[in-house]
């Protein structure tokens, strides 16, 4: 089995079809997104170094002054940051292209442990500076990145945890960080919004493909309902069309993208395809964004998910709308776990669709029953029958 790129296509389009600072991470339940062991983006440090010296410059300097009896050292550290804000970034020595990020937190009442999420090592907690009320956690980022996180105080041992879902109330935003993230889903229901906090360092490109440009012709997006016989469910779909489109023209190319609900209200999904096909840059053609009432289980690599895609929703396209039944001009993407599904959709269903968008794929999946993580990377390298 085999799986047929269109190059241009798939690059330019996971270039620029980025959630505003949320395709970088993936968030656990209570949020959307399955649960991301690792970035290309980022690595988590130890937050220390062997000797137990803080790996931020400005908290080893901070420790040095406590260590020395500067007792206001601490409050002069904690003014400073409540007037530029955090996380905190600094050079790495070694380094031109990496920057060493600490997030912060000021415990307020009785802390035992404080854990980062939606960044790499969610079960390594954050250090605890001394005696202090300071905890911190350093990361080494690439310059350009731009990621999302939110905290959560006092879990139990991450030895004891089974379902991340069970956090869902105890994460929040960053009190010291003013920069959020609003995640929408439904734009039927304005109040359903969770918030992260965002962060983008100094090389981050400007996102101007989703910014709406008054020159550029617009699609037009419709939502409809869709009943599924191969799942038992109904679900909205959302359908984009480009601007001029008609059935009289040259049949269109097609992209399928599950948490369609965010691409719609938090990626402004028509926008960059409105941009790109202005630009040139990719041909015009057909959207339909669907969603997922199931998340977890349907995006986790699920046959029957893959099925749906391929043999209900791929063929009410076709019939509905003029586009292409080739698989080298059919997209299927998806972001964080419907990244992942993405690419089992396209290495199960190679005949309908033959370019893969996985954004920041949670391939560090498995099912239940395996011991070893990433399931789906050795499916791919498995000897073709």
């Amino acid at each position: 089995m085999r799986l047929r790129i269109a190059p241009k296509i798939v690059v330019r389009v996971s270039t620029v079809l980025t959630l505003s600072a949320s395709l970088v991470y993936a968030s656990v339940s209570g949020g959307r997104h399955g649960v991301n062991t690792g970035s290309a983006f980022a690595k988590q440090e130890s937050g220390r170094n062997v000797d137990d010296r803080p790996l931020s410059p400005r908290l080893a300097a901070l420790q040095d002054r406590l260590k020395a009896g500067d007792r206001h050292a601490l409050d002069t550290f904690w003014k400073e940051i409540t007037e530029s804000g955090a996380p905190m970034i600094e050079p790495v020595v070694d380094s031109n292209r990496d920057v060493l990020v600490t997030i912060l937190w000021r415990a307020a009442e009785e802390t035992r442990s404080v854990f980062v999420f939606q960044l790499p090592g969610i079960d390594k907690p954050m250090a605890r500076l001394l005696d202090t009320d300071l905890w911190y956690k350093t990361f080494r980022f690439q310059k350009g990145a731009r990621f999302v996180y939110r905290l959560a105080a006092n879990l139990p041992d991450p030895k004891e945890w089974v379902s991340l879902g069970r956090f869902g109330g105890a994460l929040r935003s960053d009190p010291l960080n003013p920069l959020l993230f609003a995640e929408r889903a439904n734009e039927l229901n304005p109040y359903e919004v969770t918030f992260f906090s965002a962060a983008e360092l100094p090389s981050a490109e400007p996102q101007l493909w989703s910014i709406a440009q008054p020159k550029v012709p617009t699609g037009r997006v419709q939502r409809d309902k869709f009943t599924s016989k191969v799942l038992g469910n109904e679900r909205p779909i959302w359908i984009y069309t480009p601007h001029s489109y008609a059935a009289n023209k040259k049949p269109y190319g097609l992209l399928v993208l599950s948490d369609g609900g965010l691409y719609v209200n938090s990626a402004r999904v028509a926008t960059t395809l409105d941009n790109l096909i202005a630009a040139g840059l990719i041909p015009p053609l057909v959207a339909v964004m669907v969603d997922n009432p199931d998340r977890g289980r349907e995006l986790s690599c699920s046959s029957e998910y893959a099925d749906f895609l391929a043999q209900e929703i791929v063929p009410w396209a076709r019939v509905n709308y003029h586009v292409t039944d080739r698989p080298e001009q059919t997209i299927i993407g998806g972001v964080s776990l419907g990244g992942l599904a993405a690419a089992f959709v396209g290495l199960k269903h190679s005949e309908v669709f033959g370019n893969v968008l996985s954004q920041s794929g949670s391939f560090w999946w498995k099912p239940d029953n395996e011991k070893d993580w990433e399931w789906l990377t050795r499916q791919f390298a498995a000897p073709v029958a």
